[in-house]
């Protein structure tokens, strides 16, 4: 079934297609009912069925990676190539994209969710597609909690796992970014989104950046040339989000620690299976790269870091850096699979 995206999904123009479930339990316990699940599949299943690639977006992602934010990553040549691999990317649940969540039914009250409820109601289209081993799985901030998530709940079905600019848990720094945001949308009315989104700009970009790009400079209406920046980003996501769902998607973040219920976060990480990546970023004031070493070395998971100015937001824009990782990744895995075809 295809579908054309809503009002909320705004820059979203291509027909999505959507699985319905018709029950799902939450980590809570909680069971919805009807739920929808939106999602593209750029390229084809190959007849073994072997070949799909699974990306998760980050908080206001869409699920047009190969149209929208990932354009110079996903599509034919590409280092995911849809020519070769077949690449879905689910709308995560709880957003506002097509998949079930507080805006898709604003008068029912939408539970509360984490990323591994997220992880495991994009594995419920995964098996609808019959596919049963993954040959990467791979995301970057909330998309990377989902993909750690993933191979948690799914790793022996998982050959390789790219995470990027993501923790193992939530952080206090971070939830204290999540804090502030709400705080935001209970007092600003109707600006709310906007702001809140100015203020996770500043997170998601670095001090390098903004001083190289902004300076002190001033534009013609006398305002700082960074104040107008980030009313521009505000006013943007607010014209094409929703902010039910924003907050859904903050508790979902702030939610995440992958050693909940698995004997603690060093057992959890130990447990992770097939070739991970854990891909840092230097100047990343959201997930500092240290953080993101730890929980590597805790896994046994191979360490990389993205050279930019960008800070967290590189693992968007960094297209060169991040698609040789991920290319390297989908190699990994052909090796394995060499290997166990030779033995």
């Amino acid at each position: 079934m295809t579908t054309q995206t809503g009002a909320a999904a705004g820059a979203v123009e291509r027909a999505l297609r959507t699985l319905t479930v018709p029950a799902f339990t939450l980590e809570s316990g909680e069971v919805l009912h009807d739920l929808r699940q939106a999602y593209h599949l750029d390229g084809a299943l190959n007849a073994a069925r072997d070949n799909l690639v699974v990306v998760f977006h980050a908080l206001t992602g869409t699920p047009d990676a190969a149209g929208d934010w990932w354009k110079r990553i996903v599509g034919p040549g590409l280092a995911l190539d849809t020519d070769r691999y077949a690449v879905l990317v689910p709308n995560l649940l709880g957003s506002c994209y097509g998949t079930s969540g507080p805006s898709l039914n604003p008068d029912i009250r939408f539970p509360a969710i984490t990323p591994r409820d997220q992880a495991r109601f994009a594995a419920v289209l995964v098996e609808s597609l019959g596919v049963s081993n993954v040959a990467l799985v791979t995301g970057g901030s909330l998309g990377g909690m989902v993909s750690l998530e993933w191979n948690a709940t799914f790793g022996g079905r998982t050959r390789a796992t790219v995470v990027l600019a993501a923790p193992a848990a939530h952080t206090a720094h971070a939830i204290a970014w999540n804090a502030v945001q709400r705080a935001v949308l209970d007092a600003a009315g109707d600006r709310g989104l906007a702001v809140a989104r100015q203020i996770s700009m500043i997170a998601f970009r670095s001090e390098r950046e903004f001083e190289a790009r902004f300076g002190r400079t001033v534009g013609a209406e006398g305002r700082f040339s960074v104040e107008s920046y980030l009313d521009h980003q505000g006013r943007k996501l607010e014209a094409r989000f929703d902010t039910a769902s924003y907050r859904t998607l903050l508790d979902a973040m702030d939610a995440h620690d992958l050693g909940r219920g698995r004997g603690g976060l060093a057992h959890a990480l130990r447990g992770l299976q097939g070739h991970v990546y854990a891909v840092g970023v230097p100047g990343d004031q959201l997930y500092s790269a240290e953080i993101v070493r730890q929980w590597a070395e805790l896994a046994g998971a191979e360490y990389r870091e993205l050279d930019s100015h960008f800070g967290h937001d590189a693992f968007l824009l960094e297209d060169e850096q991040v698609g040789a990782i991920l290319r390297d990744a989908l190699q990994a895995a052909a090796r394995a699979d060499s290997r166990r075809d030779v033995a």
